[in-house]
């Protein structure tokens, strides 16, 4: 009888995930909206380049987005993405960003002033291009708490690519997801892009600078009350060896190495990363 009710329920929720034909024209709509986005001149050259690894129409469909959504988008600094998800949500939705503190105390050293140099200009961009971008929401993250505080359950969507490494070397990676949970609503996605470590076998693997274990973030949010729904290999690389002297900092766009073999790593590309896709269950309340 268990058996029989575990098939029951795994059926409905199959079935209440299955797009009906009115969900599905709206996305071919939005998928096309993406596109123009991601691949409009406005960008610049740059931004454009990186299309062919970030895959941001993939990515974004992937993890469900809908242009009347509330969207948190964390530390975007150069905005490589609020450039695409401010035009997309501005007439129906609402995204606000995270952004590193301009008083640049997110770290110590070098990196925190060059973030907070780029979170400056960005600042600027949004304020001088309200056209393009619309009236985008703005709070800082010094990991792990927002400031100002965020009220709980209020983000239909948290979005966060490329920063895992970054708490979790700083030893707030749990508590900084522990406020990501809080500020998501009932049945709200968390999306992750991250560099992937290597991995040795279903238990182990290993990571220079930069990367993080796949096994070990979903350990990490499902301990927390996420549910991971999907994973996408939409950002994969299967030509990054992982195993850099300067760690994923030796590839492009960074290129750590300088001139040192450049052809041979712009030739890899940018990293292999995990695409993962988690919920916060329906029945779970948040508290402030």
């Amino acid at each position: 009888m268990k058996k029989i009710t575990t098939s029951i329920v795994s059926l409905g929720l199959l079935l209440a995930l299955m797009p009906t034909p009115s969900i599905a024209n709206n996305a071919t709509e939005w998928q096309q909206r993406l596109t123009e986005l991601s691949e409009s001149r406005s960008r610049g050259k740059a931004h454009l380049q990186r299309n062919q690894y970030r895959n941001p129409v993939e990515t974004l469909m992937f993890f469900g987005i809908e242009p009347q959504m509330s969207v948190l988008e964390i530390w975007p600094v150069r905005g490589w993405y609020t450039e695409i998800l401010a035009p997309f949500l501005k007439d129906e939705g609402q995204l606000t960003i995270a952004h590193f503190r301009l008083d640049g105390s997110n770290n110590a050293g070098e990196k925190s002033v060059f973030w907070s140099r780029l979170t400056n200009r960005l600042e600027q961009r949004i304020l001088q291009q309200e056209a393009t971008f619309g009236q985008v929401s703005r709070v800082a993250l010094d990991p792990p708490n927002f400031i100002p505080q965020l009220a709980a359950d209020q983000f239909d969507m948290v979005l966060s690519f490329r920063n895992v490494h970054i708490w979790d070397q700083a030893g707030h990676l749990r508590a900084t997801l522990e406020n990501m949970f809080r500020v998501l609503k009932p049945g709200g996605i968390l999306g992750m892009v991250e560099h992937r470590a290597a991995k040795v076998t279903e238990l182990t693997s290993y990571a220079v600078e930069g990367y993080t274990d796949e096994a070990y973030l979903i350990a990490v949010a499902e301990a927390i009350g996420f549910h991971l729904i999907d994973r996408s290999e939409v950002n994969a690389n299967p030509r990054d060896t992982k195993d850099y002297v300067k760690g994923v900092y030796t590839l492009p766009p960074t290129l750590a190495l300088g001139q040192e073999d450049r052809d041979f790593y712009q030739n890899i590309g940018e990293s292999d990363r995990m695409t993962l896709k988690f919920i916060k269950p329906q029945d779970v309340d948040s508290v402030d």
